[in-house]
């Protein structure tokens, strides 16, 4: 994956540039050592790695805008980072770059349960916001599968959904109000403890700009009241497009689950190793969950049921306890970790729409043949967004080099088929060459020209989302 070249100059003033982090941030947070950066050298896509110059981990707004102020003055680029469990590289730096971290601001600001608000600092994890709230009966929807470690503000910039996204939808169906730091260290507040901001829809503009824009350090985000309860039922399928049809059948239904998930047999089998679910021994695999009150549940169910059984499912089995629930999910939630014990894999997760189920994943069987390496889906089936799993080597040369080229064909499919690059995972550095087969050349310059307004100099997170080569010429051009 091709990254720009560091500016020799920038290199050159990195002592410089030291000593005028350390006047605003505590020495600790002032990362230079070539050893210690590498701790920030990659994010979850490990397949790729670049030393930062030196990495900031601040613990305030003042200091986020302190040190943006400084790297704007100097023309030293930034790369904002949370956790860094981004899958499509969204955190890669360039040897050039200060990486910014937010993981120390992680601190809960506010809570308004009679307004059923949370305000809190963007590093704090995705599931300890629920976990600050729980007490009273409440939650926070949005669910990445890696809620136990991604950060609130690695949520916000790729808009990520979930499990439960399909009845309560992602991270911008849930967020507010955001604090955003500028690059030249301005401070602007957008949105707020409300139903919507008059004017531009600034916030829709941030939730899901990938860094590009500004950092987001605090968020203010809605909150529900928890659900009176919920149920998951397992179907087993012998044919992955069978089982697409069938979740296609729920959807037309008018059925809402609050989620529905499908998990192949390659997924299956590593799941059902690693969390003992009681999975059963099947070609396809869907959990769908209801929620609502006992008489609603029942309902509900009954009625996907008695679709599930026009498709002949082999297994059709309702959770009877809260410890079975607690199991299927386990086994859903830890898929990616059950399928990295399998070998190395590469994570897409292209959207299609719901109807195009059979089509997709028949292809991308056929693909798979063609390219010669295994791959396994489980994936967000009621609401389309697709998580195939493409298992190579990485110690075989060449392999990497075709997991892309396979991955590349099937989100180009998921574009092709109405659907788009992502639906949750961001663009990266992972399908930034591929924006074009999705945008004409006027959507992209519309995009580049939002970011001129934003960050003039193209100083945010640099060689992410567009083109390299447009991306390159933006900044030639600023130059």
């Amino acid at each position: 994956m091709e990254m720009p070249q560091p500016n020799p100059d920038v290199l050159a003033r990195k002592r410089a540039l030291v000593a005028q982090l350390q006047q605003v941030l505590p020495p600790e947070a002032v990362i230079h050592d070539e050893a210690e950066t590498r701790a920030y050298e990659c994010d979850a896509l490990t397949a790729y790695k670049c030393p930062p110059m030196l990495a900031v981990l601040p613990s305030t707004t003042q200091q986020v805008s302190d040190v943006l102020r400084i790297c704007h003055a100097e023309g030293v680029p930034v790369v904002p980072r949370g956790s860094g469990t981004s899958l499509a590289g969204g955190a890669l730096p360039t040897a050039d770059c200060v990486i910014l971290g937010v993981a120390r601001m992680n601190e809960v600001l506010e809570v308004d349960y009679d307004n059923r608000f949370i305000r809190v600092q963007t590093g704090r994890t995705n599931l300890s916001v629920t976990g600050a709230v729980e007490e009273q009966d409440f939650f926070y929807a949005p669910d990445p599968s890696s809620q136990l470690a991604c950060a609130i503000a690695g949520n916000i910039a790729m808009n990520s959904g979930g499990a439960h996204c399909l009845k309560y939808g992602v991270t911008t169906n849930n967020l507010m109000g955001v604090i955003m730091v500028m690059m030249d260290g301005s401070v602007a507040e957008i949105g707020g403890a409300y139903l919507d901001a008059g004017g531009l829809d600034l916030l829709g503009v941030i939730c899901g700009s990938e860094g590009q824009l500004g950092v987001v350090t605090e968020a203010t985000l809605r909150i529900l009241r928890k659900p009176e309860g919920a149920r998951p039922v397992l179907m087993g399928f012998d044919d992955n497009e069978v089982a697409g049809q069938c979740v296609s059948d729920i959807i037309k239904s008018g059925i809402l689950p609050v989620a529905i998930e499908f998990m192949d047999r390659l997924c299956i089998r590593a799941c059902e190793n690693f969390a003992k679910a009681g999975y059963p021994d099947c070609e396809a695999l869907l959990i769908v969950e209801v929620e609502g009150s006992e008489t609603e549940i029942d309902s509900q169910l009954s009625k996907i049921i008695e679709i599930a059984k026009r498709h002949n499912p082999v297994e059709l089995r309702e959770s009877q306890t809260a410890d079975e629930s607690a199991r299927i999910w386990l086994g859903r939630k830890s898929a990616f970790g059950a399928m990295g014990q399998i070998n190395d894999y590469m994570c897409l997760d292209g959207t299609i729409p719901v109807s195009s189920l059979p089509l997709v994943l028949r292809r991308i069987g056929e693909l798979s043949k063609e390219y010669g390496l295994p791959v396994g889906n489980v994936f967000h089936a009621g609401d389309g967004n697709m998580h195939p799993l493409i298992l190579f080597d990485a110690n075989t040369p060449g392999d990497l080099e075709k997991c892309e080229a396979f991955g590349a064909d099937i989100l180009k499919l998921c574009v092709d088929v109405g659907g788009c690059l992502t639906g949750e995972h961001g663009v990266g550095i992972e399908k930034r060459d591929l924006m074009a087969h999705q945008y004409a050349p006027q959507d992209l310059e519309a995009q580049m020209a939002l970011k001129d307004v934003f960050d003039p100099d193209w100083l945010l997170n640099p060689a992410k989302v567009f083109p390299l080569r447009a991306s390159a010429a933006r900044r030639i051009a600023v130059e």
